[in-house]
């Protein structure tokens, strides 16, 4: 029996990962093209990835170019002002997943661990007034898979009564190494694993 979700937040809860490749792109616009092609497939494919591994995934894999520690700070603090004007519109919001979890948060306990930086995460729930629904509103820095284990440890949490929504391969890898299950959502690739078409026929 599930008595524990954790939820996903960019492509589950919230609509946010165009905003943010439009917001590498233009972070990273003096690339060429293919450059950011090349990245954007990254974006896309591994959403629960943090900005600071994207950012330094970019300069060391596509550029070839070292990139220290406070240089990804710098960019990933940049990145943060080109986005925020963008994320506060209810447009962005995915009502399918947030009328269950209002319906539902009574019944389960509800996390939310999120590759969105941790702070930018809180303001952005808090904003929508989606906070009161979630135990714990946790992003990165750390990755999800720390998250994830710093949540199952600290609340005492059975693994196999917990598991995690998630729209990317990502998300499944973080669940796999945490020893908990799996539900796939928003991306079709996923629909090898248990998979939520809709949360109005959603059933644990």
């Amino acid at each position: 029996m599930i008595k524990t979700i954790l939820w996903d937040f960019d492509g589950v809860i919230f609509d946010g990962m165009k905003i943010k490749a439009n917001g590498f792109k233009e972070l990273f616009n003096s690339a060429k093209k293919e450059q950011i092609d090349r990245f954007l497939e990254f974006h896309y494919t591994h959403g629960g990835v943090p900005r600071f591994q994207k950012i330094e995934y970019f300069y060391k894999e596509i550029l070839g170019k070292d990139i220290s520690f406070d240089e990804v700070n710098v960019l990933a603090k940049r990145f943060a002002r080109i986005i925020e004007r963008k994320l506060y519109s209810r447009d962005n919001l995915i009502k399918d997943s947030i009328g269950f979890i209002k319906k539902n948060y009574k019944k389960y306990s509800f996390h939310i661990t999120s590759g969105a930086e941790h702070n930018e995460l809180n303001r952005v729930c808090e904003y929508f007034n989606l906070s009161q629904y979630f135990i714990t509103i946790e992003g990165s820095p750390p990755t999800k898979d720390i998250l994830i284990r710093d949540i199952l440890e600290k609340y005492n949490y059975k693994k196999e009564e917990t598991i995690l929504i998630g729209d990317s391969i990502t998300d499944y890898s973080a669940s796999l190494k945490n020893g908990i299950g799996f539900y796939g959502y928003n991306n079709i690739e996923l629909k090898k694993f248990n998979y939520i078409e809709s949360f109005n026929e959603f059933k644990i």
